[in-house]
């Protein structure tokens, strides 16, 4: 084993024990950033007005894919939309 491999070796370890207590919370976290920002692009559809929906709007069809998932996590059985009829 090279002093190279060591090394990477003790960084990975160093970074396992210090980032490792706190990665559901970075899970958790990322996970609020992103349904946030779903909220955002779909404000216009939810009926909330957004003066950013001309940007917004070709975010959508990127946003399609998680909208299940989203909408459950926000404790809604179904779609909101009546155009998104995922369930």
């Amino acid at each position: 084993m090279s002093f190279r491999d060591r090394v990477r070796s003790f960084t990975d370890g160093l970074t396992e024990y210090y980032a490792g207590p706190y990665r559901a919370t970075f899970i958790k976290a990322r996970q609020q950033e992103d349904d946030l920002f779903m909220m955002l692009v779909m404000s216009e559809a939810l009926g909330v007005p957004n003066p950013a929906s001309y940007y917004t709007l070709e975010l959508l069809p990127i946003i399609y894919e998680d909208f299940h998932s989203w909408h459950l996590r926000m404790g809604m059985e179904h779609s909101p939309l009546e155009n998104i009829q995922c369930c």
